[in-house]
């Protein structure tokens, strides 16, 4: 009999563990699709087949809509994966926006993606994503853009979503998408004078998603492993520099305030800006200690989800595990 309850427990437990392992792969945020060594291993590894890869964002300028930063590519982009096309659109976007203006964004997004993919020949899956932090003000407009993009393509259309649009998910509404991923991640503005860490504060996060497990779509969960060095000069104003970690600080005209955050002693140019002295830089990074924190609470609330880590680029692979 003991021996029954001792081969039930390691079965119990082995279940639980594959239970928690969660399939992955990342999203690709720059404009120029390229990828180098580093990148096509890890991308390799990933056990989702897709990879989110951002294709342009939509802006409004002089009053007319606006594909900006469209992606161009090199021949070492090269993946098996199903690319899922992401459009980012500035919510500003969807103000004063006539029905006949949706259907004419929608239809011409969708045209851009369908040129990119011929353009360079990649296999692009069933999906398309739509990253737009939209408001209460806007939802109506774009919620019907949504569904006009679904018309028009006739594939499955995804949305983001940001902590906030779960908290008050009554303002912010359900957006008419197969699939929403949830932003785990800029739990505050980088340019607030504050201690917490900007890219994900797990109080702050755990207080938007304490009901998250009520949300009526099926949802995907996007982690960071980005980080960034925010400077501030003599004033008080603020502007980011990415990519820098805790080692970028290690520099002899660098006077060590915290273990994140040094002030410049010698004018000069440090990361390709010209920086000085007086100026402070403060690195925000993310551990794997926070990212398991992340997935341990997220566990207790979801049970089947995904994870898209934000986002595939060889400055940030090597300080995590995948």
């Amino acid at each position: 009999m003991k021996k029954f309850f001792f081969l039930f427990s390691i079965l119990m437990m082995t279940s639980c563990n594959h239970e928690n392992i969660k399939s992955y792969t990342f999203y690709y945020w720059r404009t120029h699709l390229s990828l180098n060594a580093a990148e096509k291993t890890v991308l390799q590894k990933a056990t989702s087949p897709y990879i989110y890869t951002r294709f342009f964002d939509i802006e409004k300028v002089d009053g007319k809509f606006q594909p900006v930063a469209v992606i161009t590519k090199d021949q070492t982009f090269e993946t098996d994966k199903e690319i899922v096309p992401v459009v980012f659109i500035k919510n500003d976007v969807f103000y004063d926006i006539s029905s006949n203006e949706i259907n004419f964004l929608a239809e011409n997004v969708n045209s851009l993606i369908k040129k990119k993919q011929t353009e360079f020949g990649i296999k692009i899956s069933k999906e398309i994503q739509i990253d737009c932090d939209w408001t209460a003000g806007t939802r109506k407009e774009y919620f019907e853009f949504l569904q006009r993009l679904k018309d028009f393509s006739k594939k499955e259309i995804t949305c983001t979503l940001r902590l906030h649009q779960v908290k008050n998910s009554k303002l912010s509404g359900i957006p008419p998408a197969e699939k929403v991923y949830l932003m785990c991640y800029s739990t505050s503005s980088p340019l607030e004078n504050s201690d917490r860490n900007s890219i994900l504060d797990l109080p702050t996060l755990k207080n938007y998603l304490k009901n998250v497990d009520l949300y009526p779509l099926d949802m995907d969960i996007a982690l960071p492993i980005y980080s960034w060095g925010i400077v501030t000069n003599h004033v008080g104003k603020h502007k980011l520099i990415n990519a820098l970690s805790t080692e970028d600080l290690k520099n002899a005209n660098f006077r060590k305030i915290s273990d994140n955050e040094v002030e410049i002693m010698k004018d000069g140019f440090y990361f390709g800006n010209f920086l000085n002295k007086g100026f402070t830089i403060k690195v925000e990074e993310i551990s794997e200690d926070q990212l398991t924190e992340t997935k341990n609470f997220l566990n207790k609330k979801l049970t089947n989800y995904a994870i898209v880590y934000y986002q595939l680029d060889h400055r940030f692979l090597d300080k995590h595990q995948f």
